[in-house]
Order: C-alpha cells, then sequence, then structure tokens
C-alpha cells in the first residue's frame, strides 16, 4: 500500500493534522503507517445505538470509507459493514477472546446494558447468547485500546436518559468506561453522531503514534480542545453584542439556546462534509460531544424536554388558535 503526505493528512481530518502532528513526525509516516495497518485490527462492537454513527463513518469523504477499510485499517468485525453473517461472523470475535489476542484496536458503539444481559445480545456460543456488555469486558481486556464511538458509548447518551415519571431507565444503560471500571486506555470520541474524522482520526492516532492527548473527559485534545464558541462562524456579531431574537435572524444564536460556549468540537471550523456546520446552518449549537447530553433540558432547543404534557398541549392550543385567527382574517398558515 503507498499513501502521500497529502493522502496521510485526509485521513487524520485535513489541516487539524498539521498541528497535531509536526513536521518531524510526519517524515516517514507513509512506511509506519503500511507496517502498522497491516498488523492493526479493528473489532466494532455494537451495541445499544442508532447505527447513526456508523452511517456517519459511511459519509467520510476524504478519503471515502471504502478506502479507509480496504487500505488503512483491517477492519474484522462489524456488523453493519460486514458481509459475514451467523457464526462465521461471530467467530471472529470468539477466537479474538479465546485466544486471548492483544493486537487489535476494540471500537465500541452504543451504551451497554446493565440490567439484563437479553435486552442487547450480540450472537451465539456453544447455544446461548452473548451480551454485548461480556463481549465488551471480554474484548477490552486484551485490547490495545478501547474507543467509545459517539456519546452513547462515551456517555450514556439517549439509550441512558431517564424517564421523566419516574426517574430511571428501563435498560441501566451505562457509557463504556463505567463498564470496564475507568480503564486507562478508554479513549471517548463523543458526537450525535461524531464526525467521521474524528473517528478515522482517532484509529491512525492510536496506529501511528498511540495515545493521543486526551482532555479530562477523555477526548482527543486535537478534536475536542475548543469549544464551538470559540471558532463559531458567529463569533464576531457575539463580540458585537448582536444577538439573534428569533430563528432565522442574523447574530450569535447564545439567546436562542444555542449550547456552544459549554461544547467542546471543531465543527464549525471543520465542517459536516466539508460544506455546512450546526451553527453555520443557523440551528445553533445542541452540546451532543458534552457528558450532559441530552439532558440540558432547560434551555433554549430542548426547553420542552422538562415541560409538562399540559405544558406542551396549552403551546399547542395557542398556536392552533392564532392560525385559526389568522384564516379568518386572510391571512395563510406557515410552516
Amino acid at each position: 500500500m503507498a499513501i502521500s503526505r497529502r493522502e496521510f493528512l485526509k485521513i487524520m481530518g485535513g489541516t487539524t493534522a498539521a498541528f497535531a502532528f509536526p513536521g518531524v513526525i510526519l517524515q516517514g509516516c507513509k512506511k509506519a503507517l503500511e507496517r502498522a495497518a497491516e498488523r492493526t485490527p479493528v473489532i466494532w462492537i455494537q451495541a445499544q445505538s442508532c447505527s447513526g454513527c456508523s452511517v456517519s463513518l459511511l459519509n467520510a469523504v476524504d478519503p471515502d470509507i471504502a478506502t479507509v477499510v480496504t487500505q488503512h485499517i483491517s477492519l474484522n468485525f462489524h456488523q453493519t459493514l460486514m458481509g459475514g453473517t451467523g457464526h462465521r461472523a461471530i467467530s471472529v470475535i470468539e477466537d479474538a477472546v479465546a485466544r486471548g489476542r492483544n493486537d487489535y484496536v476494540l471500537a465500541v458503539e452504543g451504551s451497554i446494558p446493565t440490567k439484563d444481559d437479553n435486552y442487547c445480545t450480540l450472537g451465539m456460543v456453544h447455544g446461548h447468547h452473548v451480551s454485548a456488555k461480556k463481549w465488551v469486558t471480554d474484548l477490552a481486556r486484551n485490547a490495545k485500546a478501547v474507543i467509545a464511538i459517539g456519546s452513547c458509548a462515551a456517555f450514556g447518551g439517549i439509550p441512558a436518559a431517564e424517564i421523566r415519571a419516574t426517574g430511571d431507565n428501563p435498560t441501566g444503560a451505562k457509557p463504556v468506561s463505567d463498564i470496564l471500571g475507568g480503564l486507562d486506555k478508554v479513549i471517548n470520541v463523543p458526537g450525535c453522531p461524531p464526525h467521521p474524522d474524528w473517528m478515522v482520526g482517532t484509529i491512525m492516532h492510536l496506529i501511528l503514534k498511540g495515545m493521543p492527548e486526551l482532555d479530562e473527559f477523555r477526548r482527543p485534545k486535537m478534536y475536542f480542545g475548543k469549544t464551538v464558541h470559540e471558532q463559531c462562524e458567529h463569533l464576531a456579531a457575539y463580540k458585537r453584542g448582536i444577538f439573534a431574537q428569533k430563528w432565522g435572524d442574523p447574530g450569535c444564536l447564545y439567546k436562542l439556546g444555542c449550547l456552544g460556549m459549554d461544547t467542546g468540537c471543531d465543527i464549525p471550523r471543520r465542517k459536516w462534509l466539508g460544506v455546512n456546520s450546526c451553527t453555520g446552518s443557523g440551528s445553533g449549537c445542541i452540546g451532543c460531544t458534552e457528558k450532559p447530553f441530552p439532558d440540558y433540558g432547560k434551555r433554549g432547543i430542548y426547553k420542552h424536554l422538562t415541560a409538562s404534557l399540559e405544558d406542551i398541549q396549552r403551546i399547542e392550543n395557542i398556536e392552533i388558535r392564532e392560525a385559526v385567527l389568522s384564516l379568518r382574517n386572510g391571512g395563510t398558515i406557515n410552516g
């Protein structure tokens, strides 16, 4: 496999790699990548997730996912992407556990249920269903590193959210780090979903250079070291005191509930598919790379998460009455 310096920078996520990897490290990276990729398999387990992280991975543009899988990593197991099924597929991870292999990177997508092993199972061994929790625990024991992919795996995410009426969670969903007892080889790559550069770049960093520098939440600083606010397209408006009062207005979106000040990630600079960002499209940041997500609750975009059913119905009734009055007066209904 041959790879140019330019291609390597693309794998690491474009211009960010230039800052994360000084020139002296980039020298000879082609040979290092060729050797390492040949001996570093990736085992990707999907637990309680919507597969959104995998869909995001499939949207990798430069390089595309086919190039990543066939040339830059050895993706040994992935429920959604692999061609094998049944025992032939499960035998890959069964063999990794049985032989005590220690040559792979374990990627986990989705939170892990703890109340009952039957809530999330993956295949059968000797006629018995095997829980995601057991696979993750057994595979993590000898893995070179464990990457918690997405906010569900990193922090619990939506599957771990509490039911408002009971304050409970039906499956006892937990983040990967809780299941593994704070294992120091866990790397969190949150996001709902994470940008494909973050996933591919973190794996490549492990292969080429080892563990990346992490922040207090065990996220790679090269992607999560600055807040959305610091890199936002509306930062100039914020500094000038120009704030949007309603959706679609020009200006900073803070007063509408944007969580960019409290959220670490480089999306405003990196862009989705190289085109636009959450803040750039005018929607504001929902804080999906942070540990409290989705329970920010009381601000802006998520304010109805803590509203009672009566509150929501009252708002809907007001909107209906306004629409009826508009029609009676010869107006139209927008939206």
